[in-house]
């Protein structure tokens, strides 16, 4: 697992280093995406964890219809619970993912994501795969890239940028999967954009890795590529997606 001088949360397991070995594995090089995922869904009929809910969680700036919030998470009211938003509408009613193609698929649980990895004969990866995946080839950096954050003054994934959650100075919501550039291994976007699920767990929980379009530094730093974050396997939101292994 990575190291980066202080652990930036060492309450949520990013320490003890250690080293792990790995046999022989493939990682896919972008997040799965709204296209790859519809062609799932017409294959298969599979319905997802949100549609059978009908509803999931968008963040407040992507809503698209003001009349479909139900709620909103106390203490993080910029979480909205948006009746209809899934994966067919990410940001609710009157949004489409046709228009999102080439971004990640999101409102997607663990279970939805593992559903599409049976379809396509892969396995969401480990932790510990997705990290050295993810750190392509460079040793115990902060980032897929390296140690700094904007090198050169230049974004090097998608981020919040400014002051959460009432100031962007950029576009929110998910970009492109290939957006930005790749790291040493060729993957695309692996912090940063979507959380991403994995297929180890902790305390009951699916872990994610990788952060979001959400994360900035002033209340959420797990843009780095050791940060961890875990949900239940049926939860899905705005900013989870995942990519697959084999």
């Amino acid at each position: 697992m990575g190291y980066e001088g202080l652990l930036a949360n060492p309450g949520e397991g990013e320490g003890p280093v250690r080293s792990v070995e790995l046999p022989s594995y493939e990682v896919g090089a972008t997040t799965v995406t709204n296209q790859q995922f519809a062609a799932f869904v017409k294959a298969t009929g599979h319905v997802t964890a949100a549609e059978l809910d009908g509803w999931s969680f968008v963040f407040a700036a992507l809503v698209t219809d003001p009349a479909a919030v139900t709620g909103r998470v106390a203490g993080a009211e910029w979480w909205c619970a948006v009746r209809g938003a899934s994966w067919r509408a990410p940001h609710g009613p009157g949004s489409s993912s046709v228009q999102l193609a080439n971004h990640p698929v999101v409102h997607v649980s663990a279970e939805d994501a593992e559903a599409y990895c049976t379809w396509t004969g892969t396995r969401l990866p480990t932790e510990s795969e997705w990290e050295r995946a993810a750190r392509g080839g460079l040793e115990g950096a902060v980032y897929p890239w390296g140690d700094e954050l904007q090198p050169e003054g230049q974004p090097r994934c998608n981020i919040w940028q400014g002051a959460f959650p009432h100031q962007h100075t950029g576009a929110v919501g998910t970009a492109r999967v290939k957006s930005y550039r790749p790291n040493g291994f060729g993957l695309w976007q692996c912090v940063g954009n979507v959380w991403e699920w994995t297929a180890s767990e902790q305390d009951g929980k699916r872990v994610r890795r990788g952060g979001s379009y959400l994360c900035h530094d002033s209340y959420c730093n797990r843009y780095r590529v050791a940060a961890r974050d875990s949900s239940l396997a049926g939860d899905s939101t705005g900013n989870i997606g995942f990519r697959v292994a084999r």
